[in-house]
């Protein structure tokens, strides 16, 4: 007797190598079971993806579209052929497109999607977006909140129902990001304290703000550096404010860095600077390789996360004087090399992760 075939999973990203949204995606891909489903991985705005990005067991589709928006057609074509008992989408703009686009997928498809940012007034969303949150996200069989903070925010500004939220651990390959901070040599030189901040050039990362404060801590600790990992938008304006502030000897801009986790070894403090943010993978991974932390109140779920842990400092509100607070009361105390265990990664570890993801997988294919 034949027996059933696997059921067909579709992940969807926009593309290979990007921040911490695609990353979850991405080990995802990696870490589900093949032996359970026939695992799919659409990358929207790439024409093809490397050799270095092959994941066994899983088919990768390109789509080559120039930008998400522009890849509906390709990708209403990619799920009509696949007929995928289960989607699961984990940016907001490719969400959006998705739920557009659920009318028109094959009957019983299953559309999940992961949150993975704030939505309250303060976030300074644009009203369109907004309106699209709040217009789709309704569609979704279920929405993955990162936090159980951020699952009441969605109830409370966008009025999503709680039995449509599940809230899940972001996967983090601990064991990996250790490896590597183990075995590569330290990137630093001079003798610090080196400070290390990660994420997107974007306003909402809130850099300009970590360079104020971090021209605040340079008069108390003359020989610190920073280094920030990562690209986007705001490039330009933060190197101008970085000549502007007059440190340009102490600050380096690294441009996109796959595994950050290489400036680990050396660095003396982990800075998250974000204006807003959801639960960042970037700071979780951070705390997997036991760096202190000192961090703005992004979001609730950071908060829930980070108050009163040993090794983590909170600053008071978002602004550049306060994190500059933050930052010199950390460094105050710390011993340089200094390292914490972060007991709240272990829920995070991508084992658990996996299985959590699996468990809501499973409900909806076998229909609970």
């Amino acid at each position: 007797m034949p027996t059933n075939p696997r059921p067909r999973v579709l992940l969807l990203i926009p593309h290979l190598g990007g921040g911490g949204a695609e990353r979850v995606t991405e080990l995802l891909a990696r870490g589900l079971s093949c032996d359970k489903y026939e695992l799919h991985l659409g990358v929207v705005t790439q024409a093809d993806v490397g050799p270095e990005s092959l994941m066994p067991g899983v088919t990768i589709h390109s789509l080559g579209a120039k930008r998400v928006r522009n890849g509906a057609f390709r990708l209403l074509r990619l799920v009509r052929r696949l007929k995928p008992k289960v989607i699961l989408s984990g940016m907001a703009h490719l969400n959006f497109l998705v739920l557009l686009l659920r009318p028109f997928f094959p009957p019983g498809t299953r559309v999940l999607v992961r949150q993975n940012g704030s939505v309250s007034t303060s976030a300074g969303l644009p009203g369109v977006t907004r309106l699209l949150y709040r217009l789709l996200y309704h569609h979704a069989d279920r929405v993955i909140c990162q936090s159980q903070a951020m699952a009441v925010e969605l109830t409370e500004e966008l009025g999503i129902e709680e039995e449509r939220l599940a809230v899940l651990p972001n996967p983090v390959d601990v064991e990996a990001i250790r490896a590597t901070a183990e075995l590569n040599p330290s990137p630093w030189t001079g003798p610090g304290p080196h400070l290390l901040a990660v994420g997107r050039l974007s306003r909402e990362k809130g850099f300009d703000l970590l360079l104020q404060a971090f021209s605040t801590v340079r008069g108390r600790f003359p020989h610190a550096d920073l280094v920030i990992v990562g690209a986007g938008p705001e490039e330009a304006a933060l190197k101008a404010l970085n000549r502007e502030l007059e440190l340009e000897a102490a600050v380096r801009f690294t441009g996109y860095v796959y595994c950050p986790a290489a400036y680990f070894p050396g660095a003396n403090l982990f800075v998250l600077s974000s204006r807003h943010e959801g639960l960042p993978n970037a700071l979780l991974e951070a705390a997997a390789g036991g760096l202190p932390i000192v961090a703005l109140p992004a979001s609730g779920g950071l908060v829930e996360l980070l108050q009163d842990r040993p090794g983590a400092w909170m600053a008071t509100e978002i602004s550049s004087t306060a994190l500059a607070a933050s930052l010199l009361g950390a460094l105050e105390i710390l011993q340089l090399g200094e390292r914490f265990a972060h007991a709240f990664i272990e829920e995070f570890r991508i084992e658990a992760a996996i299985r959590a993801f699996e468990d809501l997988i499973d409900a909806f294919l076998h229909g609970t």
